[in-house]
């Protein structure tokens, strides 16, 4: 099939969009039109979680069934517009240079790429000479073994919130848009990384310890049977996480989806994985009654 291309305006920027008709989640005929659109929609809440930190595309220029890649390197064809920035290796010894989606434009820009999945690291870029900057939050990604579920997941997520909030800290739930959650716990002060790293490593084995039936925090695939993994190593600044909002590179265009902390009692209670499953639409429809859950404001 020949490309179709086509020239749009957004916010005063225009940019080339291609093939709109082209099919990304073969199971449910979505496709990259829709993408976009539901990118443009779910913009005023989503830019607050991606917007000054780093991006990590996951890119399905194919859609869902077919090969993904990631691409931290901004690429060599970005409009002039993007806002990109260096960030050093792990290794110190070279820079990444990222693109920043900081506004409308470059959303749809990405999204444009076949970006499904936009991931974000733990801090973000301000005005810092130095980077990575310090750590916003704690993170906890919750991933169910093979006999576990979501409902698994909400379990653990109540005992972790538990444990943050004797720490004086609050915490908040999405999910992973997959088959997981996620916790976040905001950081006050000036936080460093080793010290937020040890926190959250402490309080996987601290439930390991007291929950060896339900928890575990070892990465092996063997030992995780029935048990959920509390993934703490996420806490790095090299690390990144899939936003607040992103699409997911799953059968069906699910979405990681901010969630009340009685939603996630309720599927604890109900003991169904569906009431934690959410698709583009129905966040869009959940943001215009509940607004952003994952505001800070």
């Amino acid at each position: 099939m020949a490309r179709q291309e086509k020239r749009v305006t957004v916010e005063g920027r225009t940019l080339t969009v291609s093939n709109l008709d082209k099919v990304l989640f073969p199971e449910t005929g979505f496709t990259k039109g829709q993408l976009i659109d539901y990118y443009v929609k779910v913009a005023p809440v989503m830019l607050a979680h991606v917007g000054d930190r780093p991006l990590t595309m996951k890119r399905y220029p194919d859609g869902v069934a077919k090969k993904f890649f990631y691409e931290k390197h901004v690429p060599a064809h970005a409009p002039e517009w993007v806002r990109t920035v260096e960030v050093p290796t792990s290794e110190g010894d070279d820079e990444v240079e990222y693109a920043v989606v900081c506004d409308l434009p470059s959303l749809v820009w990405a999204a444009n790429l076949g970006a499904i999945e936009l991931h974000v690291p733990l801090w973000h870029v301000g005005r810092r000479r130095t980077l990575p900057g310090p750590p916003d939050h704690l993170v906890f990604d919750l991933d169910p073994g093979e006999g576990a579920t979501i409902v698994e997941c909400s379990v653990v997520a109540r005992l972790i919130d538990a444990v943050v909030g004797e720490m004086g800290l609050e915490s908040r739930a999405k999910t992973s848009g997959s088959k997981g959650l996620q916790l976040y716990a905001t950081l006050g002060g000036r936080p460093a990384w080793e010290r937020s790293r040890a926190q959250a490593r402490d309080i996987a084995t601290r439930l390991e310890a007291e929950h060896g039936d339900l928890v575990t925090s070892n990465m092996r695939k063997t030992l995780r049977r029935g048990k959920v993994l509390i993934d703490w190593s996420q806490n790095h600044p090299s690390k990144t996480t899939v936003s607040a909002y992103s699409v997911r590179g799953r059968p069906r265009p699910t979405v990681s989806t901010p969630v009340t902390w009685s939603e996630v009692r309720r599927c604890e209670q109900k003991g169904d994985p569906a009431l934690l499953e959410f698709t583009t639409d129905q966040v869009l429809a959940r943001i215009k009654k509940k607004g952003d859950l994952f505001s800070t404001a």
